[in-house]
């Protein structure tokens, strides 16, 4: 019992320590407490954590510094003498301190020591490169000035101890940021189809939504957000709505392979009424019976114009700018003698544009060409004016 009570305060530690790292994996701004910990834990004057090492034209590194420097614990770009350092290719996941590698003497008439260590106040150091399944390899480097003890063989196990956390809070973090970065490219996608994206609970909250869906609901024109909830414009669809999240919820949340449920939208201003579909995120098989399930709702406007990249259109076809121009206006719905209008140029240009633009595509008809138009990926490219932004 008299063990137990002594080692408490030490678990207790070293849990908290532990949670820290782990919290780091969930969000960026964690690295700061993280590395923070680590600092203090080790009385170390600098902790870095080098993610990406400085390529073949920059002799700059992107890293997390935390210590006496300025925007410490912040993701940076920092210069950093890679070539001459003699912390390089160590074996992944051991740690190595100045003593394993040569002997001080050696050390102070480094070059790397006399032109970036010492200016900085780095004399003892303890290196470890982190090998993170699959992540690539992470590199951890914690000082401290010369008037301070060097690295004990205690310190460097205990530091050990940490690494295979270290790999796995690591492998945590690039699988989650890549995640987001896919759900990112994909709400890209689909706002580039005109499509409005919104997840929300079980009670209509709006717990996400993409760029096309505020510019949406910020109109008013038939759905809106009152109090941070989905509603629609007329009492009437709304019943309809919040009848048709029930629905599938009830129907979804347990089976992947129920059909997703449409409805119609009126619209204040008269215009075509909005098309929205409503799917469940099936519950995952761990998930607590409490936790709110989700929905996906998705809306389009049938009038919306449809984002063609001109970019895409040109590399695809082989069209002019010019050609470009006409053939998103009749993709759009427009007719040539409308299209013509829109861009300010006479109906005979307009047509031997179409006939230029017929021989490349290979069609004859002006449906052909929107549907060969609308099929292909260039609804999925981004326009010169976002490349511009």
């Amino acid at each position: 019992m008299a063990l137990a009570a002594a080692a408490a305060p030490a678990i207790d530690r070293y849990d908290s320590l532990l949670g820290t790292l782990y919290d780091a994996a969930l969000e960026e701004q964690g690295w700061q407490q993280a590395l923070r910990a680590l600092h203090e834990l080790f009385a170390a004057n600098y902790v870095t954590l080098i993610l990406r090492p400085p390529g073949e034209d920059s002799d700059q590194g992107l890293m997390i510094v935390f210590g006496d420097i300025e925007g410490q614990g912040r993701i940076t770009y920092l210069d950093y003498p890679h070539e001459v350092t003699p912390f390089v290719n160590l074996p992944p996941n051991r740690v190595f301190s100045v003593g394993d590698l040569m002997d001080m003497q050696a050390w102070r008439e480094s070059p790397y020591y006399q032109n970036y260590c010492a200016t900085h106040g780095v004399f003892h150091v303890l290196a470890v490169d982190i090998a993170a399944s699959g992540s690539g390899t992470f590199r951890m480097r914690i000082t401290r000035p010369e008037s301070a003890p060097d690295f004990s063989e205690a310190e460097k196990a205990f530091c050990a101890r940490l690494v295979p956390h270290l790999s796995r809070v690591l492998r945590l973090n690039v699988l989650l940021g890549r995640n987001e970065s896919l759900r990112s490219i994909y709400s890209q996608v689909i706002g580039r189809l005109s499509v409005a994206t919104l997840v929300v609970d079980a009670g209509g909250r709006i717990v996400e939504q993409n760029r096309v869906a505020r510019e949406l609901l910020a109109s008013g024109d038939g759905l809106k957000s009152v109090g941070g909830r989905l509603e629609a414009y007329y009492p009437g669809d709304n019943q309809r709505l919040y009848q048709l999240l029930r629905g599938t919820l009830r129907k979804g949340v347990n089976d992947s392979s129920a059909q997703a449920e449409a409805l119609s939208i009126s619209r204040p201003s008269g215009r075509v009424s909005l098309g929205l579909v409503v799917e469940a995120v099936p519950a995952g098989e761990w998930r607590d019976d409490g936790d709110e399930p989700v929905l996906l709702v998705y809306v389009r406007d049938a009038e919306e114009r449809m984002l063609l990249s001109d970019v895409m259109a040109r590399q695809l076809f082989g069209f002019t700018p010019s050609e470009t121009a006409l053939v998103i206006e009749l993709a759009n719905g427009l007719s040539l003698e409308e299209a013509a209008q829109s861009l300010g140029i006479r109906r005979n240009t307009a047509r031997a544009h179409l006939r230029a633009v017929f021989s490349k595509t290979g069609v004859r008809r002006q449906t052909e060409l929107v549907r060969i138009i609308l099929n292909s990926v260039v609804s999925l490219g981004r326009t010169t004016a976002q490349e511009k932004n």
